[in-house]
């Protein structure tokens, strides 16, 4: 088996690794070992190519992984953000609310909806909605 083989080959398994258990760890992994496998294409050294995957994987994951990870938390930001327009809202509780369910109506739309505390907030009541998880609105009474 040639070297490019057997980095492509660890590539491959970081990325399966990835999908497996999502940490951007395993990513940089992939990554040193696919730039390892085109390197050995032309440097057939054994020992220069195990340098260069280790140094490719730590600078992968000291420089490359916080920047993947804020595009991941600013995506998920924008992803649960569909429902941001609705924080602030004052709107009717159609279940009662407690901390485990209950529902709001928001332009006769129904919502799952919560309150943090141990209270509970009975139907007909107004509520401001104060954060969104998701499918569920966390609400508070006013």
């Amino acid at each position: 088996m040639q070297l490019w083989q057997i980095y492509s080959i660890v590539g491959v398994v970081g990325i399966i690794l990835e999908m497996v258990i999502p940490s951007m760890f395993f990513l940089n992994i992939a990554i040193a070992g696919f730039i390892t496998a085109i390197i050995s294409l032309f440097i057939h050294d054994s020992n220069i190519l195990a340098i260069d995957f280790i140094v490719l994987a730590i600078v992968s994951v000291f420089l490359l992984r916080p920047m993947l990870l804020r595009l991941l938390k600013s995506s998920k930001d924008k992803e649960t953000g569909i429902n941001s327009e609705y924080i602030g809202k004052v709107v009717k509780v159609i279940e009662p609310i407690s901390k485990y369910k209950g529902a709001i109506t928001i332009y006769d739309e129904r919502w799952d909806a919560r309150i943090e505390n141990d209270d509970e907030i009975p139907a007909g009541s107004e509520v401001r909605i104060v954060k969104n998880d998701s499918l569920v609105m966390y609400v508070e009474r006013i």
